[in-house]
């Protein structure tokens, strides 16, 4: 069984505490931050190796150009700021120098979506899968929990060339057993099965929508979920062969419907196998400063909200 719900943990702690531990390991591993680390939880590594830790300060731009330059220099580097800074103020430098050299950086951005809260539409990335998803050569990850959060960074640290990991602000149910979870960067992954509509998501919205699958079967409805932690390149088999069953798809994600996982889903989708398709996410729109769970509330993305939706899409009476 894949699924173990159990305490909630910080990905952001695992995150710095992974670092650690392989910087143990590895001696070519750097990392970067924009004056930001007790926020992203690179501070663990800036302690336990001071002379491989930079922080670039509030100058982002330059936090990319700072880690282009190490990774020439044969390190891998691991770059750290929030979601809305490391994208859309360094588009420039992670288009041009990151991936058009195909540079071993790390992006690992936290703060992702609309669950910054109270630090509002400035600092909610809404729109940062889908900068990073039209880069060429740019790989894209949304992990869902601790257990994936650490898996992740171990395969990044293996696995040469650009990488953006979004870890979000908000602590998390641990959904996977760490003895029985394995992350595959070359499939979506099947968590539950079901026969009447298929539901796809990745990071902290996932938790929402197991809860959502219950409120569902509890009227009749078996939902099948896929979690595709890996939006970038976008492996379609476990979508084409569910959607082919259910012929109704729900895509659910803490971004805008433009251009992030459900973009990737209906690309996939409008090719392999066309059915219906319903986005739960954030419309064309700025977010808003509140606290985390009256913004998910207000924005559809809490387990009763995906319910009501999905039972809508259904046109069940």
């Amino acid at each position: 069984m894949l699924i173990n719900i159990d305490e909630i943990k910080s990905p952001r702690n695992v995150y710095g505490d992974t670092l650690v531990e392989l910087g143990a390991k590895n001696p070519n591993i750097v990392v970067l931050d924009a004056d930001l680390s007790s926020s992203t939880q690179t501070a663990r590594f800036k302690k336990a190796y001071p002379e491989r830790f930079f922080n670039c300060g509030i100058a982002e731009q330059d936090l990319m150009g700072t880690a282009s330059g190490l990774a020439y220099g044969g390190k891998i580097v691991f770059a750290s700021t929030f979601a809305m800074f490391a994208t859309a103020r360094c588009l420039d430098q992670i288009r041009n120098t990151i991936c058009y050299s195909k540079l071993n950086v790390k992006i690992v951005a936290t703060h992702g979506g609309i669950t910054v809260g109270e630090d509002g539409a400035s600092h909610q990335a809404l729109e940062d899968i889908a900068y990073m998803r039209a880069i060429p050569d740019m790989k894209v990850i949304v992990p869902a929990d601790c257990t994936e959060v650490k898996q992740v960074i171990e395969y990044a640290v293996n696995t040469s060339g650009p990488m953006y990991i979004r870890i979000p602000r908000t602590n998390l149910k641990t959904v996977f057993a760490p003895d029985k979870y394995q992350f595959n960067p070359n499939s979506g992954v099947k968590l539950k099965d079901g026969k009447d509509i298929t539901i796809v998501t990745n990071g902290e919205t996932l938790q929402e929508v197991l809860g959502a699958v219950q409120s569902l079967k509890d009227v009749g409805i078996e939902a099948e979920v896929l979690h595709y932690p890996v939006v970038k390149p976008f492996h379609h088999l476990a979508l084409k062969a569910s959607a082919q069953k259910t012929k109704k798809v729900v895509v659910v994600e803490n971004h805008s419907i433009i251009g992030g996982l459900g973009s990737a889903v209906c690309e996939a989708i409008c090719k392999y196998c066309p059915c219906k398709v319903h986005l739960i996410g954030t419309k064309d729109t700025f977010g808003q400063s509140g606290e985390q769970r009256q913004l998910m509330e207000f924005y559809g993305l809490t387990d009763r909200k995906i319910y009501e939706k999905i039972i809508e899409f259904m046109d069940v009476k």
